[in-house]
């Protein structure tokens, strides 16, 4: 069995269920952590839990932000638990048409605001250009794996 994660009348990812039920999974956490709904649910086929609807425009926004979280975390344990949901959520993106930038190069994690999930001893710098670098590498590798 597979699942459909489709806009419309194209399918973008048809993953094995085991797969597919994951990352649903996965996505339900990080709604909550952004306190944002992803736009990735039952569609036209109500009743099939296998097939999903993509919203093109609330999706934009969730991956959005999603990258400009992770791109802000400094903290090596969240991007550790966080980098392959990321890629894989950048990936379908992408196959959306939707342009999703990587964290932005100029962003410093631990610049301005209250400071959440502080690591101790603080987390080995990685610039942000390779922390971008690596996503985007990881997104497309990724999109090579994603059956459609």
């Amino acid at each position: 069995m597979s699942m459909y994660f489709d806009i419309d009348d194209e399918t973008l990812w048809n993953p094995s269920s085991g797969v597919g039920r994951l990352f649903m999974r996965q996505l339900q956490v990080f709604e909550a952590e952004l306190s944002l709904p992803s736009g990735i649910g039952q569609g036209r086929h109500w009743g099939d839990p296998d097939t999903l609807e993509i919203d093109p425009a609330v999706y934009a926004e969730f991956v959005r932000a999603l990258v400009a979280w992770y791109g802000r975390t400094g903290h090596s344990v969240i991007r550790a638990l966080s980098e392959g949901f990321v890629a894989t959520a950048v990936a379908l993106a992408r196959r959306a048409g939707i342009e999703v930038a990587t964290p932005d190069p100029d962003c410093d994690p631990g610049r301005g605001g209250a400071r959440h999930d502080v690591q101790v001893p603080g987390p080995p710098r990685t610039s942000s250009t390779a922390l971008a670098d690596a996503l985007d590498t990881r997104a497309r590798e990724l999109d090579r794996w994603m059956a459609r």
